[in-house]
Formats: C-alpha cells, sequence, structure tokens
C-alpha cells in the first residue's frame, strides 16, 4: 500500500529532490502531501509514516536484542538485558541525534545486522546440522538448493547494502 501510493502518486522527476534532501520519511511525506491536497489524507498519511518508521525501528532492534545477547553470551539477568539494550539502542539513538539522516544510516545497518542473523546465519546452521546429524524426521522443503539460495540472497542483500554505502551503485538522477 505504502509504495503504491508513493510511487503511484509523486511524479518521478520530484524522487531526484527527495533523494537530494536525504531520502528521509518527512522529506517523502511532504511531497506526497503537496499531491493529495486533502487535509484527513495529510493527517493519516503523518500517523502511518509515523507508525511505519517506528515498527520497522522496533521490529530490527527486538531481532538485534536477541541476537547481540547470544552473540557477547550476556545473561537474562537485569544487569545482561541492560547490556544488551543499550548495545541495541544505544548506537541508533546516538546516530539520530547526532546525524540529522542518522536514522536512514542506523536502521541501514541494522537491517545489515538483520539479514546476518535472519538469513545468513540460520543457513549456515541447516546446512551444519545435516552435515553433521544427517537426515532428521522433520526436514524443510527445499534441501540444499534452497539453503544455497538462502545464503545468496542474504550474501546479495548484505553486498548491495555495503555497496549502496560507499556510493558504488547506479542512482536515479
Amino acid at each position: 500500500i505504502w509504495l503504491l501510493a508513493t510511487m503511484g502518486n509523486i511524479p518521478r522527476p520530484e524522487f531526484i529532490g527527495i533523494a537530494e534532501k536525504g531520502g528521509n520519511i518527512d522529506v517523502l511525506v511532504q511531497a506526497l502531501s503537496g499531491v493529495l491536497n486533502s487535509r484527513s489524507l495529510d493527517l493519516l498519511l503523518v500517523v502511518f509514516s509515523n507508525f511505519a518508521v517506528a515498527s520497522s525501528f522496533l521490529g530490527v532492534t527486538l531481532g538485534l536484542f536477541d541476537y547481540l545477547a547470544d552473540l557477547f553470551g550476556f545473561d537474562d539477568s537485569a544487569v545482561g538485558r541492560l547490556k544488551t539494550a543499550l548495545l541495541t539502542f544505544a548506537p541508533p539513538v546516538v546516530g539520530g541525534l547526532l546525524f540529522p539522516n542518522g536514522f536512514l544510516y542506523a536502521i541501514g545497518y541494522a537491517g545489515l545486522a538483520a539479514t546476518i542473523w535472519a538469513a545468513i546465519v540460520p543457513a549456515l546452521l541447516a546446512r551444519a546440522s545435516r552435515k553433521r546429524f544427517g537426515s532428521p524426521k522433520f526436514r524443510v522443503w527445499g534441501g540444499k538448493p534452497m539453503i544455497a539460495l538462502i545464503l545468496v540472497f542474504g550474501v546479495g542483500n548484505a553486498l548491495v547494502h555495503i555497496l549502496s554505502s560507499f556510493n558504488l551503485l547506479p542512482v536515479y538522477q
């Protein structure tokens, strides 16, 4: 729905200006508001965009929280959870406060971590488990080709993010 609303209503040349201003959600909402000409739709758009940002932030950081707790071996005590919370939430908060477009960078790098913990690591674990323990009673559909596809997707996603971070990918101008 969001892509249909933005891509279907904002003229293509306006995306150049949106990208030049950092591509933040407020610039996109402002451009869309200029096309809609409706106060009620403007309000709905602002509410929707705020919930979209909040849910993406929470969704990524909740997964990152568990991943970092496992990675650094923090226990489930109050102190362990506090360490994990600081490690999870402090970098995006500091990045968002210090840089005007910090949220985009923070959520991008959190997404990179999500690619590692949600695609690459599980595929490697499934591959290692199948090698070590053989064929279990329950086996997910797809076999080795599915594991390879997930690994290619994960590595490709990470590679695209890294190349984009260094401006090595073509950009619409």
